[in-house]
């Protein structure tokens, strides 16, 4: 019982070991996408962040025009002295068209030679009307005014019965 306890424990040490290890990385293509907000409205703007980029590159979808990806940082970062220009990374804001159709988007980098797709990477939701509460219409329908009125008649009986009874109560 002790020995099955024992390697347990150990298998559990080595798994965790393994997957705290960072990964390789390939420098001659794109390894990684990240995109956000993962949601957003049209007209919106997105930060994508691109793994294995050192030298830039582009990021192209079919709901913003293709975006300029800067390297990040300036130092030789993960390259290990390899002489590349940055870290690694590189990074750029796109502007989401204002007449994108609501729904998910792919997103493709390319730099350094490789492109890497990462499907579904955002999703466009409809923008809403700013300033007036997202509301579509200019002002109450005929069957608001009638909820709210009925709710105000209930209030004043309501009020009034309890007005009523606690005066026949200190009567007694």
């Amino acid at each position: 019982m002790r020995n099955t306890r024992a390697l347990a424990v150990a298998g559990a040490a080595v798994a965790a070991l393994g997957l705290s290890a960072p990964a390789a990385v390939a420098w001659d293509r794109p390894s990684n996408i990240v995109v956000l907000p993962s949601v957003i409205a049209r007209g919106g703007q997105l930060t994508i962040t691109a793994d294995g980029c050192r030298n830039g590159g582009t990021a192209t979808s079919t709901a913003f025009s293709p975006t300029r990806l800067s390297p990040v940082g300036g130092g030789k970062g993960n390259e290990g002295g390899r002489g590349g220009v940055g870290s690694g990374t590189a990074r750029g804001t796109a502007t989401v068209n204002s007449d994108a159709r609501p729904g998910p988007y792919d997103i493709t980098v390319t730099c350094d030679g490789g492109s890497l797709t990462k499907p579904q990477a955002f999703t466009v939701i409809g923008g809403v009307r700013g300033g007036i509460g997202g509301s579509s219409t200019t002002g109450a329908t005929p069957t608001d005014v009638a909820i709210g009125g009925g709710l105000v008649a209930a209030a004043v009986v309501g009020g009034g019965v309890f007005w009523m009874r606690r005066r026949a109560e200190r009567n007694i």
